[in-house]
C-alpha cells in the first residue's frame, strides 16, 4: 500500500494506492491545525510501503507535511516525483522542462496512460491551467489563469469598498454585486475552455480540480470530469519508482 498525497496551493488531498486501485480522496484545508487533522486521519493506517508526494505549496508546508508522516512513521520513504523532458509515455512541451509543474506533469502522465487519444486538460484549482497532449504522447503546451476563487480575490483587493464573499450563487444575470462576481468569474474560465476547445478540435476535455464540476456545467461542450488526476499520475510514477532497483 502506498500513500498518495498532492500538496496544492489551497488544499491538501491523499489517497491510497494498492496496485493500479486508488481509494476516494480526502482534502484537508490549510487551517492552523492541519497537521493535527492528518495525524488523526492517518495513525490508524498501517504503514505504507511508500509515501509518494507532489506539492506545488511552499516549502514550509511539504516540511510540515513531512514532519507529521516522521512522528507516525520514523525513517518511512518518501518519494518527490519531479517533471521530465521525457517519461511515461509523454514527452514534454515546456523549454525548460523543471518549470512545468509536477501536478501538470502528473495530470499529462495520467491522461497519456489511460486515455488513448488526443485530451485537452484543464484543471480547475486555485489557478486554471490549461494543456494539450496529443496522441503521441506529445504536449503541446499550455495555458495559467486565475481560477475562480482568485478572480474573485483579485475583485475584492482591486476594487474599493468589495468585500470578498466566499459563497455559490446561482449561475446567470445577477441583481447583485457578489452573485455578479461569482458568475463573471465562471463565464470567464467556461468561455476561455470553450475558445481553446474551438482553436483546437479533435481534442477530448478533461476536467480535474477543486472546481471541475463546476465549471462543467456551464459548458456547452462534452467534458470528462476526473477530479484526482493528479492522484492517479501520482500512483503510476511512484509504482514504477518502486520497481527500479
Amino acid at each position: 500500500m502506498n500513500l498518495l498525497i498532492d500538496i496544492g496551493n489551497s488544499r491538501l488531498k491523499w489517497a491510497l494506492n494498492q496496485s493500479t486501485d486508488i481509494s476516494v480522496a480526502e482534502s484537508v484545508t490549510y487551517d492552523p491545525d492541519f497537521t493535527e487533522q492528518l495525524y488523526f486521519m492517518w495513525q490508524n493506517l498501517e504503514q505504507p510501503e511508500c509515501i509518494a508526494i507532489a506539492s506545488v505549496n511552499t516549502n514550509k508546508k511539504s516540511n510540515q507535511v513531512q514532519d507529521t508522516l516522521f512522528r507516525l512513521w520514523p525513517g518511512i520513504k518518501i518519494f518527490k516525483p519531479q517533471s521530465l523532458a521525457e517519461g511515461y509515455g509523454v514527452r514534454s512541451g515546456y523549454q525548460y522542462f523543471e518549470k512545468l509543474g509536477v501536478d501538470r506533469w502528473l495530470a499529462l502522465v495520467a491522461a497519456r496512460n489511460y486515455y488513448p487519444f488526443s485530451v485537452c486538460i484543464v484543471d480547475c484549482g486555485t489557478a486554471v491551467t490549461v494543456d494539450l497532449l496529443n496522441h503521441d504522447g506529445m504536449h503541446l503546451g499550455g495555458l495559467i489563469t486565475p481560477g475562480l476563487k482568485l478572480m474573485k480575490k483579485s475583485l475584492a483587493r482591486g476594487t474599493a469598498e468589495l468585500d470578498l464573499v466566499d459563497q455559490d450563487y446561482p449561475v446567470g444575470l445577477a441583481g447583485n454585486t457578489e452573485a455578479a462576481i461569482y458568475s463573471g468569474a465562471i463565464f470567464s474560465i467556461a468561455g476561455l475552455i470553450e475558445h481553446i476547445m474551438l482553436k483546437t478540435p479533435g481534442f477530448q476535455l478533461i476536467l480535474t480540480g477543486g472546481d471541475a464540476e463546476i465549471i462543467a456545467r456551464q459548458l456547452t461542450i462534452n467534458a470528462m470530469v476526473k477530479s484526482d488526476l493528479v492522484l492517479s499520475g501520482l500512483a503510476l510514477v511512484s509504482s514504477h519508482s518502486s520497481q527500479e532497483p
